[in-house]
């Protein structure tokens, strides 16, 4: 018997004053049996730095064909791909030949920094990829956060984004590692 994907609600309003965008969102998250809470808040963050009304979170580990999250238009092109962990350099280039923007989320320090040695002159090439990289320890405060129903509030300026919710609240600053031009 396969065990089914655990369902997180979450309520999101977002202010993002480096990008002068306000939205309130109510979001559902599939957690995938194999995914660890720190992955899925970390696809819920990715979804509030990039926080549109058409982004959308895929089938995610369910689907290889699909990003984590995107941003499709109306034509059915993809404008924003969202990727989370350290994908081979095949699935980066399918993806920034298929998006408009792509963005990358890494974790998992040790692995992480062994990824971006071996990757980073390769992945520079792309001139529409973002590399944005998170330390253990704020994945490890962000997945406090993580609860079946959330309400969560988000503040974005000068790149840093600060969440809380009615118990906690964290500061976190991502590491670019590569912006798109």
């Amino acid at each position: 018997m396969a065990l089914k994907a655990t369902i997180y609600k979450a309520m999101v309003n977002v202010a993002d004053l480096d990008r002068n965008k306000f939205l309130d969102s109510n979001l559902t998250l599939a957690r995938h049996p194999s995914e660890t809470q720190e992955r899925m808040m970390l696809r819920l963050l990715a979804w509030i730095k990039y926080a549109d009304e058409r982004l959308q979170f895929t089938r995610g580990l369910s689907a290889e064909e699909e990003p984590e999250v995107w941003q499709r238009n109306d034509h059915l092109g993809i404008d924003l791909w969202i990727e989370l962990g350290l994908p081979e350099e095949r699935r980066v280039k399918k993806a920034c030949s298929q998006s408009a923007e792509v963005a990358l989320f890494t974790y998992n320090s040790r692995a992480a920094q062994i990824w971006w040695q071996q990757n980073q002159n390769k992945l520079s090439q792309f001139k529409n990829l973002s590399i944005w990289y998170l330390d253990d320890e704020q994945l490890a405060k962000l997945s406090e956060f993580g609860t079946r129903s959330m309400n969560l509030q988000a503040t974005i300026q000068d790149g840093a984004i600060w969440l809380s919710d009615a118990e906690n609240n964290v500061e976190i600053h991502f590491t670019a590692w590569l912006r798109h031009s």
